[in-house]
């Protein structure tokens, strides 16, 4: 049975509008905008900005009016259980390769404020077990999002996020989650904090880690261990770590709970990272340009990959090159807001200062500005 979103029925009101006049304000049918308001359906997220700023609520806000059901108080009857929780979370988390972070940051909060509340208050130890089990989990995707919003520069808030995360997934047993805790923790110091020495240790505690349970996530983060060994200036060590990486692969199971995380094309954007890191650009480029039209599907990826592929151009002077695939990273940007994405496309936008009287140039800088002048 769905819930009807009484509050977005409200705010449409509130803003002077009929559910005619919105539908053809936001240019869909009036039955859309009835199956939003009765909870059989969901905006596109591309129509999203729009209906928040004709509702005049911030996008936050706006997620708030979408869930509709006001929290339930933890031993009420009609507190949600464990697995709707869990199945909360996925669904946030199927979300957050396509939506801009500040999107989901409403849901998931509330999610993650809901485990923890439960937690305290229920009798059950098996309840129990399973929610800090779950509170783990939330703790990273809070994590992610709280950075991924902030444009990755708030390290404080998510590392707390993720030592709350290392914390219950060793109380609830879970190495799993415990290394993929630590793998993101790794992802602060190498690209927040600059400092790939200690990303090294925090990527090399993760592969160990998931090593047994999960030859998934060692792989990602064997990944990443080439990477920080890629910004050390350490080419041996970063080769051995992504041939490493690949053996992995192999050794990838059915019942992986990690299993999705570690694919060719992970291990592709990865590769041309790191050869971009250690000065060779023409043979990050081959890896990274057929990738950036195979991640179509998922752009905050496939604007980190557009954003080094632009960087990789630049570092061989080919300026058409270097335009078009900053274009087509703004593009992607444009409807993901991915933290990762972002910084690599304003280090792109500074790197191409040599050719700043050219007229592509400005046309990117500007593009540049607009993006971070939208909220």
């Amino acid at each position: 049975m769905v819930a009807k979103r009484i509050a977005l029925a409200r705010a449409r009101k509130a803003a002077g509008f009929t559910q005619e006049n919105l539908a053809e304000a936001i240019r869909v049918d009036v039955t859309t905008v009835g199956n939003w308001e009765s909870g059989k359906s969901e905006p596109q997220p591309y129509k999203r900005p729009k209906l928040a700023k004709l509702l005049d609520v911030s996008r936050a806000e706006l997620e708030d009016l979408l869930v509709g059901v006001p929290n339930t108080p933890a031993g009420h009857a009609n507190s949600p259980a464990p697995a709707d929780l869990r199945h909360q979370l996925e669904q946030i988390d199927v979300r957050y390769s396509t939506e801009p972070s500040t999107s989901l940051l409403a849901s998931a909060s509330q999610t993650h404020g809901q485990i923890a509340y439960l937690r305290k208050q229920t009798a059950s130890k098996q309840t129990r077990r399973e929610l800090v089990a779950l509170e783990a989990e939330s703790a990273i995707l809070m994590g992610q999002l709280v950075w991924d919003a902030s444009q990755r520069r708030d390290h404080r808030a998510p590392r707390k996020y993720f030592d709350q995360a290392v914390e219950a997934a060793q109380l609830s047993g879970d190495t799993v989650v415990e290394a993929y805790a630590t793998l993101r923790t790794s992802y602060l110091s190498l690209y927040g904090d600059k400092a790939p020495a200690a990303g090294l240790a925090f990527a090399q505690r993760a592969a160990d880690t998931a090593f047994g349970p999960s030859p998934a996530l060692a792989g990602l983060a064997l990944l990443h261990v080439a990477e920080a060994n890629a910004m050390l200036g350490q080419r041996p060590d970063c080769d051995r770590a992504l041939d490493a990486a690949r053996r992995q692969l192999d050794r990838v199971h059915d019942i992986d709970m990690a299993g999705e995380y570690l694919t060719t094309a992970e291990i592709d954007r990865m590769s041309g990272s790191c050869y971009l890191f250690l000065g060779l650009p023409e043979r990050a480029e081959a890896i990274l340009r057929p990738l950036a039209y195979a991640l179509e599907d998922k752009k905050k990826s496939q604007s980190i990959v557009l954003g080094n592929l632009t960087l990789a151009y630049i570092q061989q002077d080919e300026l058409p090159a270097a335009t078009k695939s900053l274009h087509q990273a703004i593009d992607a940007l444009e409807t993901s807001r991915g933290g990762g994405g972002f910084t690599l496309a304003f280090e792109a936008g500074r790197k191409l200062a040599p050719w700043r009287n050219e007229t592509a140039v400005q046309e990117l800088h500007d593009r540049l500005f607009m993006l971070i002048a939208t909220p």
